[in-house]
């Protein structure tokens, strides 16, 4: 995992390698090992090889600063945190032998060893260890058909000096970040938009279209808009390619159609469930590859729970894995809170008894939220959903401080597997729009045997009533039923915003359609919260569920794979019997890294969040209708509202301004 960054005037201007030093140490959190530079002139072919103060000395380059004086109008830039082959042949910028093509890479293809072996009967030879040199030779021997052999995350950018062109990319499910901007000529990218900043990309403007989504719905990271105006984020299974000029952007890889490859019609649960298990397993063997420690992110569900327990199997069972960089025993991390309704241990306990792990444990604490926020929100860069981001920064810590390099995480499950308590409203809209009465009376009934709350029984059937009808007399019960724009929201902001819609509609409402959206909308704000979280920490964050074989298989099932009984994730416990403490694999509830939010806010937080959106900052924002927030306050005080998510926007976009757009120098 590492921080990448480059720059291209393309009218031959010099590039100010002054600011490119300083954009590229704003990344040195994400790749603290090692610095290194390309300096290129296109014009007249010189090319330089160059580091920095934290350029590894047996390498033997020239500081940047030498060259100063020169022309470059090309530079790539690397922060590497090393994590397969650790010693200096694995520095970047890496170039091919004949130095034809040069990357940067920030990431891992986990199945490297395979192509390496493939590509060696081509007739390629390495010299490192790393991944990266299979990238460079897969390129040569596949140009940019060579992606789709790849199994793992990443973004890179590969400068072809025969074509004079730059090809950008990232991975399938956009798990590692690639920001970039391109204006009167000058195309310039990084891992995090700070780096671009201070090139002075882009505008040090807010997006305000980008504002309007997330204190209306919440939206963050829904497109490839960022909230910094002129900043844009590659899309996920695309590649950029930058020749002569001019910009194309181009889809290697669709999940629609990779699903379609899957034939699974005829299989009974026992075989669909085998085949899940398989595809899971070989994950999370992959991403056990590494040089250094890897870690666990274990709250006690059943997706966390499963990896730590597959790992378990795959290290001392039958394949009997190196253990040397997971340890033996394996070494866990959790959140841990005070209040028994979020609480876990009792669930992390049942896995590390399993397992025979050993558990790491934090417990966040309200009073050090504030505290922990303006460094929170710098590396975050764009405001956030909840205060669980707070919860997961600090595992991140806690892994950090037991000094591991890589942890494995759950992300993806739910939006694959119908995790979220949202997905059954739609199944259930779903049965009821294709008449299958009895499949919809029996998930009805089982999932009030499951969910006993009457309230939020009731909401979830008028959530399935109105996704069962047509959009036209859908937006027309929103009306009825209240779902205007919010008054508190400055009313000429409404109508400059007045006319979008948030998330595209699902045209044919059913569950399989809505998980595709989830993976489309939901997933990348996921993806970036952990991302930053963990590479604040020289971290490296791998999600083994989101290995694209096992996702596209689980978009070949039917529904009834993912909800059965009432109970979601049908498929990953079925595959998980016998592996799993059933215990844990019958748990009905949804926690993860949450916070007990509603309670911190009405308690320790309320004076600081009346203190924030009280002040003269947050009073000088032109997006609300100051005197409607007041009476919101007011009556949330007293007790009359529970809009804790609502008011989290308001003070994290509060932060998020002053953090980047003060006049003062922040971190």
């Amino acid at each position: 995992m590492c921080g990448i960054f480059g720059i291209w005037h393309a009218d031959g201007r010099a590039v100010d390698l002054a600011s490119v030093q300083r954009a590229v140490t704003s990344l040195r959190h994400r790749g603290p090992d090692d610095e290194g530079y390309l300096l290129v002139n296109t014009r007249t072919s010189r090319v330089v090889e160059c580091g920095g103060k934290h350029t590894d000395e047996r390498l033997g380059l020239p500081g940047i600063e030498e060259f100063f004086a020169e022309t470059f109008d090309l530079v790539l830039g690397h922060r590497r945190l090393a994590i397969l082959d650790l010693s200096p042949t694995g520095h970047q910028p890496m170039a091919t032998s004949d130095n034809a093509v040069w990357i940067v890479h920030n990431g891992e293809v986990y199945n490297y060893l395979e192509l390496r072996s493939e590509l060696k009967s081509h007739g390629h030879e390495f010299h490192t260890d790393s991944d990266t040199e299979v990238i460079l030779a897969a390129y040569e021997q596949w140009g940019p058909a060579c992606l789709t052999r790849f199994n793992g995350m990443w973004s890179f950018v590969l400068y072809d000096a025969c074509r004079r062109s730059l090809f950008c990319v990232r991975d399938r499910f956009g798990i590692k970040p690639l920001h970039y901007a391109f204006q009167n000529g000058t195309f310039v990218f990084a891992s995090e938009i700070k780096a671009l900043l201070c090139m002075g990309a882009g505008e040090r403007t807010p997006d305000s279209a980008a504002i309007f989504d997330y204190l209306v719905w919440g939206l963050v990271n829904h497109s490839q808009h960022t909230f910094f105006e002129g900043i844009d984020s590659l899309a996920p299974a695309c590649y950029l390619m930058l020749q002569d000029g001019q910009l194309g952007l181009h889809s290697f890889w669709d999940l629609e159609q990779a699903a379609e490859e899957y034939d699974v019609r005829g299989w009974d649960d026992r075989r669909i469930a085998r085949q899940f298990r398989e595809l899971l397993t070989d994950a999370v063997r992959l991403n056990l590859r590494s040089d250094v420690p890897v870690g666990t992110c274990l709250s006690g569900g059943v997706d966390s729970s499963s990896i730590v327990c597959v790992a378990n199997r795959l290290m001392f069972g039958e394949e009997r894995l190196p253990i040397q960089s997971v340890g033996d025993p394996q070494k866990t991390f959790t959140a841990c809170f005070d209040d028994p309704r979020i609480d876990e241990r009792h669930y992390v306990e049942l896995v590390v008894k399993a397992t025979g792990a050993e558990s790491h444990s934090t417990f966040p604490r309200p009073e050090r939220l504030f505290e922990t926020m303006p460094r929170l929100m710098w590396h975050q860069e764009e405001p956030f959903g909840s205060t669980s981001i707070y919860a997961q920064w600090l595992v991140m810590d806690l892994a950090n401080q037991h000094g591991f390099t890589v942890l494995l995480d759950g992300q993806g499950a739910d939006e694959m597997l119908a995790g979220y308590p949202g997905a059954w409203s739609v199944y259930l809209g779903a049965l009821l729009r294709t008449g299958c009465w009895l499949t919809l009376w029996r998930e009805a009934k089982q999932h009030r045997a499951i969910n006993l709350g009457e309230r939020g029984q009731l909401a979830g059937l008028r959530r399935a009533v109105l996704s069962a009808l047509p959009a036209q007399l859908k937006n027309s019960l929103k009306v009825v039923w209240g779902d205007r724009w919010p008054t508190w929201l400055n009313q000429e902001f409404v109508q400059a915003h007045s006319k979008r819609s948030g998330l595209p509609h699902q045209a044919d409402g059913s569950l399989r359609s809505f998980l595709l959206g989830q993976m489309a909308y939901h997933l990348p704000a996921l993806l970036r919260y952990e991302d930053r979280n963990s590479m604040a920490f020289g971290l490296e964050a791998r999600a083994p569920f989101l290995d694209y074989r096992l996702v596209s298989f689980v978009f070949a099932l039917q529904d009834g794979q993912r909800i059965f009984r009432g109970l979601s994730k049908a498929v990953l416990r079925r595959a998980m019997k016998g592996i799993v403490p059933e215990v844990i694999l019958n748990r009905r509830d949804k926690i993860g890294f949450a916070t007990p939010e509603e309670a911190w806010f009405r308690g320790p937080l309320w004076p600081r969040i009346e203190e924030t959106l009280s002040s003269d900052d947050f009073r000088s924002l032109p997006f609300f209708n100051h005197t409607k927030v007041h009476d919101v306050l007011g009556l949330y005080q007293r007790g009359y509202l529970e809009i804790s998510d609502t008011l989290w926007r308001w003070v994290n976009l509060a932060i998020w301004m002053q953090t980047f757009f003060a006049k003062r120098h922040h971190e």
